[in-house]
């Protein structure tokens, strides 16, 4: 499995600056998504995607119509197609079709329930449509599949973080995937927002109850 990244920006007066990392299990080819900025110093809005300069990244990849249109029949030929469908997921997530990458995510699912992978990448798709709570739901349907699966820890304390801007909430969950795998590429970048969350809010304790 390849996996999709998403690179993150946080700027505010008392959070200072975190740019990391954040991948998310999109079985793809890499393309980084785009990046979300939020200020900590106040209420944030849920990040919207960025230019393609904010990113570092490619813009959204152009739908393959064609492809598309042969993976629909296919989907439509055989009802038992999970292939097609998580494969429709991604064609949709990558052009930032958001609403049409979650059809496809969850009709996979009804076929694969235990694919905790696509499960995460719905919990993603629905953070980008504006739905946190549905995220963070997801993301525990995730974990309940695999408790030790780093990219949807990672996620969830995203969007924990900017979704609901649950700072202590985040750090709880981004130290127990730096406890789980501090020398993944997932641990690391949840390293670095825990090290500029502990500088910026030096009394905030990973292990406390998550806040408001």
């Amino acid at each position: 499995m390849k996996s999709e990244s998403i690179i993150f920006g946080v700027a505010g007066v008392c959070f200072g600056l975190i740019v990391g990392w954040v991948l998310a299990s999109q079985p793809g080819t890499g393309r980084p998504v785009p990046a979300a900025s939020a200020a900590a110093s106040q209420p944030a809005p849920t990040p919207a995607p960025a230019t393609d300069s904010q990113s570092g990244g490619p813009q959204a990849r152009p739908l393959d119509t064609a492809q598309v249109q042969a993976l629909t029949s296919e989907a439509a030929r055989n009802p038992n197609d999970v292939n097609a469908r998580v494969q429709l997921g991604n064609m949709y997530f990558d052009a930032e079709q958001y609403s049409d990458a979650v059809k496809w995510y969850q009709e996979a699912l009804k076929l694969n329930p235990r694919d905790v992978n696509v499960s995460t990448d719905l919990g993603v798709s629905y953070y980008y449509l504006n739905e946190p709570d549905q995220a963070l739901k997801q993301f525990d349907e995730s974990l309940k599949i695999d408790p030790k699966h780093l990219k949807t820890l990672l996620n969830m304390g995203i969007v924990r973080a900017f979704g609901k801007q649950d700072l202590e909430g985040a750090a709880q969950v981004w130290q127990k995937l730096v406890d789980i795998a501090p020398d993944s590429p997932e641990g690391q970048a949840a390293k670095r927002a825990l090290d500029s969350m502990k500088a910026a809010h030096p009394g905030m304790q990973p292990g406390s109850s998550p806040g408001a």
